[in-house]
């Protein structure tokens, strides 16, 4: 099956922009306190719940991953440009990095803890990100959470620079009510939302939602009932 097109737009352009991205893009410690409380909670959440690692999906330089590994996670990043992977292990080699997409990931079903998609599901085409969600569900294991933030609205954005270069991809920013909507059709039960709106470092508004596969106890019942009856 051959890649979808705006795979390769991303990753082209983002191989091409990687050393500006690192000098232009701020480090988490100099993100705004409420994003940096999400990180923080999330990670929180995901020690508590002890199922596995968590994964940095679209982790750029791997920054937020290292930042992660700080508040006490075991966390990998993926990212689909080669050159940020490159950067990151460069920059983190005591942490790991690979190369993959997010509607294809080399994880097997229920292995992760958590799953991080910081700003790196807007250039995903909106009749992708069903797909690309049935894959945070696949591999979060029972009572894993993902924490989705990213710029949210109702807008197809075609630059045609980017980070001071040329680049060829697209964004698409969405309400943030379709978000958590595509969330909870795959099958992620959304239990807590952030809204925020431009100000400071944010050019356009900004969403956080936390969502969690649900534990086995809790499938199973609500398989029983969708059957007309009660577990056991």
């Amino acid at each position: 099956m051959a890649e979808p097109s705006y795979l390769t737009a991303v990753r082209e352009s983002y191989d091409t922009v990687a050393a500006d991205y690192v000098q232009r893009v701020p480090p988490p410690a100099a993100m705004d306190p409420l994003s940096r409380a999400m990180l923080a909670g999330f990670a929180e959440l995901v020690r508590a719940a002890g199922p596995g690692p968590v994964a940095d999906l679209g982790c750029g330089p791997g920054r937020v991953t290292a930042y992660l590994a700080g508040l006490g996670v075991s966390a990998f990043g993926v990212d689909l440009s080669p050159r940020m992977v490159e950067l990151a292990r460069h920059a983190y080699p005591d942490l790991r990095f690979s190369e993959g997409s997010m509607t294809a990931l080399d994880t097997g079903d229920d292995e992760l803890g958590g799953i991080l998609a910081w700003y790196s599901t807007h250039h995903t085409p909106p009749r992708w990100l069903p797909a690309v969600f049935a894959e945070f569900r696949r591999t979060l294991a029972p009572g894993g959470y993902l924490l989705w933030g990213d710029y949210v609205g109702d807008e197809r954005l075609e630059p045609t620079r980017g980070y001071g270069r040329p680049v060829s991809y697209e964004s698409y920013l969405l309400p943030l009510d379709r978000v958590a909507g595509l969330l909870e059709r795959a099958g992620l039960v959304v239990t807590a939302r952030l809204e925020q709106e431009p100000g400071g470092r944010l050019s356009r508004p900004h969403a956080c939602l936390l969502a969690r596969k649900p534990p086995r106890a809790a499938s199973a019942t609500s398989a029983a009932r969708r059957r007309g009856r009660g577990p056991g």
